[in-house]
């Protein structure tokens, strides 16, 4: 969260003077940008810092996975109000810290909103919801499962329009997913009375994180992350408040040990994951970022052998193997400068 909250004075204006995101056939590629966007040079040192960031989500992900769980499960916490707390306190968080330090990243384009309430929508909202909607009805593993079916969706898009796509990020993504499938075991016994409406949720998940990770990078072209953070946290939370006012939540009685855990959420799983995530997706392509953000089961299954004493079986080895495999074939892919500007297509 450092690196995209950091003062800088080669970055004090993020608005470039291109067009709507919404209408990117509008974008003039001659014309030079405004200010400094996403590295684009494809340099190895930047790609080794996107990928640092990316696994370091991965890491903030995996180790509050547990905690989401038992807050739903076990305290029967209602799984969207969860997600709308985490919203709402990583929104408030970053706005304080923005309105003190970069009040400047808190300006956006009125021709860009209409990108912003998508992105917040299908992308931030969406991908919260259905995630833990999964995890919660069909259990964890078959939830992570199918949410990295994202990185598969990503490739085949990019093989559907038409562009190359090379035999290391293909192979990237079979791996990456057969790894999983070894790391997060057999089907969870809640899966087997799971009804067709959370199976549909369930594959929902993995659009909606595919569908989060390609279109933030056509934001990430023109702003800095943070803004796209607050103002899609924003978009999100709101929608969620609809559905569960803020007067319903505050009635409900939750003790302090609750509120402890609800802000260990907005900071740890949400504001400070989701900053490390857009910081490397700024210089990763779309499906190299999400092959390496398979590698969350790995860090839950790594902690729990680390911290509970938990053996890994032999089927987790191999799985294990697969996922790292994944991660170095993802990184042998030429960058693709075009991903990093905005999106035109």
């Amino acid at each position: 969260m450092l690196y995209t909250l950091r003062l800088s004075s080669q970055s004090r204006t993020t608005i470039r003077t291109q067009g709507p995101l919404t209408n990117p056939h509008e974008v003039t590629p001659a014309a030079p940008p405004a200010t400094p966007g996403p590295r684009t040079d494809g340099t190895r040192s930047h790609r080794a810092r996107g990928r640092a960031f990316v696994f370091a989500a991965t890491v903030f992900w995996a180790l509050s996975a547990t905690l989401a769980r038992f807050v739903f499960r076990d305290r029967h916490v209602d799984s969207l109000v969860v997600v709308e707390l985490r919203l709402a306190i990583a929104t408030l968080v970053l706005f304080a810290i923005l309105a003190v330090a970069r009040r400047d990243l808190l300006r956006l384009r009125r021709a860009d909103v209409p990108y912003f309430v998508v992105l917040g929508l299908f992308g931030v909202a969406a991908v919260q919801s259905t995630y833990y909607y999964s995890i919660a009805h069909l259990g964890v593993n078959v939830g992570i499962l199918m949410q990295y079916l994202a990185p598969t969706l990503l490739v085949a898009l990019e093989l559907l329009r038409g562009r190359r796509v090379g035999w290391s990020m293909i192979a990237a993504v079979t791996c990456a997913l057969a790894g999983t499938a070894m790391l997060v075991g057999g089907i969870d016994t809640s899966a087997l009375d799971a009804g067709p409406l959370q199976w549909a949720v369930g594959f929902a998940s993995a659009f909606a994180f595919a569908f989060y990770i390609k279109y933030s990078k056509r934001g990430l072209g023109r702003y800095h992350p943070a803004t796209v953070l607050f103002y899609t946290f924003l978009v999100a939370a709101l929608f969620w408040a609809i559905r569960t006012p803020p007067w319903k939540i505050a009635a409900a009685g939750y003790g302090a040990d609750l509120w402890a855990m609800f802000l260990a959420l907005g900071l740890f799983s949400t504001l400070v994951p989701f900053s490390l995530f857009y910081a490397g997706l700024r210089s990763l392509p779309a499906a190299e970022a999400g092959v390496i953000a398979t590698a969350e089961p790995l860090v839950v299954i790594a902690a729990a052998a680390v911290f509970l004493g938990e053996r890994l079986g032999p089927i987790q080895i191999v799985g294990a193997t697969f996922v790292l495999t994944a991660a170095l074939l993802a990184s042998r892919g030429k960058p693709e400068v075009s991903e990093a500007a905005v999106e035109r297509a």
